[in-house]
């Protein structure tokens, strides 16, 4: 199998069956993500080895402008999507295989975690997995220590405060807060 082609399987949103074909590349997937990201954290790099380690963690082109202080832990590497401007802080943890998006100008603040992975609710399918995709948004700020869970969608200019756990959508310049996250304020134009 192809990276396209578990990418193409994932962007279905179809459950993956534990010991499936797809589930077998997740192991081949990490392996990789965990050797490339023990590189990574393991000694200093300029900027611009650590932006060619980036792309082959991520199979894909990175903009030069992205940023990413390490350390930081992906569990696949292969569905995440930068553009340009993002920023990275230390200690965050992607589990990508759902997909990860993060537009242009998005903050991701020290130790955020984005998990695109749910386990089956059925004990006897537990190891059976499903998916949903991360979009963030132009210009978000997520805060320190906050978790955005799978299909979540978080509107350009939004605030997650330090600490929440994000279950839902986030609406567009509006800051969330707290465990689960909720609104805690619309930002208008005095805020800015």
């Amino acid at each position: 199998m192809t990276i396209q082609e578990f990418r193409d399987i994932m962007a279905t949103g179809k459950p993956v069956e534990a010991n499936s074909p797809v589930h077998m590349m997740f192991h081949q997937l990490s392996q990789e993500a965990l050797r490339m990201t023990a590189e990574i954290n393991g000694r200093y790099h300029s900027p611009e080895e650590l932006h060619l380690l980036l792309e082959k963690l991520f199979g894909r082109k990175v903009p030069q402008s992205v940023g990413l202080f390490p350390p930081f832990h992906t569990d696949c590497g292969k569905n995440t999507i930068l553009h340009e401007r993002v920023f990275i802080n230390m200690g965050c943890k992607f589990q990508d295989q759902g997909g990860i998006t993060i537009d242009e100008g998005a903050l991701i603040g020290h130790n955020v975690v984005l998990a695109t992975v749910n386990h089956d609710l059925d004990p006897a399918k537990r190891q059976s997995m499903s998916y949903a995709p991360i979009h963030i948004g132009k210009n978000v700020w997520i805060g320190a220590n906050a978790t955005v869970l799978a299909g979540v969608t978080i509107g350009d200019g939004a605030v997650v405060a330090a600490g929440a756990v994000v279950t839902k959508d986030v609406e567009p310049n509006t800051i969330v807060g707290g465990v689960p996250a909720k609104v805690i304020k619309k930002i208008n134009k005095t805020d800015r």
